[in-house]
């Protein structure tokens, strides 16, 4: 009996240290998820998103907060849909579901820098989005590249 209490102590040690070792190696920082996340999705410049939007049927969704468009402006046209509320906005059959999340049409995503907007993308496709992109770079890089940005 002393044998089996034994080899049941080290199998379930084992055990527990098997699965702390694996969460410990699954877990990933913002920047390596961002990381990843440009690799799976559409990067964009912001010349290459400017020259969608000026050609029209495309909707640009800024995913800021809604202080952030207030203190550094957005891109005209942009609807604001901030990054917590996405998946809601995007789900029809939520009542909290926007209009402008149309699964059938080109929709461009930014953020201040492009990490949420990576992330961000990479989530509304794993809800069935298709054609979506993001501006790699965000608002800083649109700005950087001398495109306007219309104040509140």
């Amino acid at each position: 009996m002393k044998r089996f209490t034994s080899a049941l102590r080290l199998t379930v040690i084992f055990f527990f240290f098997t699965l702390i070792s694996k969460n410990m190696m699954a877990q990933k920082s913002a920047g390596e998820m961002v990381k990843a996340a440009k690799q799976e999705i559409e990067n964009l410049t912001p010349q290459q998103a400017q020259a969608e939007i000026t050609g029209g049927n495309v909707t640009l969704i800024d995913i800021r907060e809604p202080a952030e468009l207030i203190q550094n402006g957005k891109i005209a046209g942009s609807i604001n849909a901030p990054r917590g509320m996405l998946e809601f906005y995007a789900d029809a059959s939520l009542p909290y579901h926007k209009p402008e999340f149309n699964k059938e049409k080109r929709i461009i995503l930014y953020c201040a820098s492009s990490g949420r907007s990576a992330l961000a993308v990479k989530t509304l496709k794993e809800m069935g989005y298709t054609n979506i992109a993001h501006i790699d770079g965000g608002l800083n890089a649109w700005k950087a590249a001398g495109l306007p940005v219309e104040q509140p």
